[in-house]
């Protein structure tokens, strides 16, 4: 007589256990899912769970110098030009104006580096 379903879940549940094995969750937005999708079907992997586990043990046999420039995250640069400083500062005066006690500084050219949430 086959198994009960409770059964075999207990028993799967025992065996993960004694291998250390635990669950990693991966929430992802549509370009990566499509990064992913991509890789396994260059490399003719049909399970996602294979596809990343290969990806992590083929980055940690790179070492720590050839890996970290794979996992740096890439950074953006946001420039204000000089006329959307002056146009800014234009409007922090009027402001001032209307509620005078605030420090006044001259213009610069503003630079901002934002980084890229995933």
């Amino acid at each position: 007589m086959a198994a009960a379903q409770k059964d075999r879940s207990a028993k799967t549940a025992a065996k993960r256990k004694s291998r250390g094995e635990e669950e990693i969750r991966l929430h992802c937005m549509a370009g990566t899912r499509q990064a992913l999708a991509e890789l396994m079907a260059w490399s003719g992997i049909e399970e996602q769970g294979e596809a990343i586990t290969l990806m992590i043990h083929r980055l940690h046999e790179l070492g720590p110098q050839k890996c970290l420039p794979m996992l740096d995250p890439p950074r953006h640069v946001i420039e204000v030009s000089q006329n959307v400083s002056l146009a800014f500062h234009r409007k922090s005066l009027q402001m001032i104006q209307q509620d005078p006690g605030d420090e006044v500084l001259p213009p610069t050219h503003y630079t901002f580096s934002v980084s890229e949430q995933r």
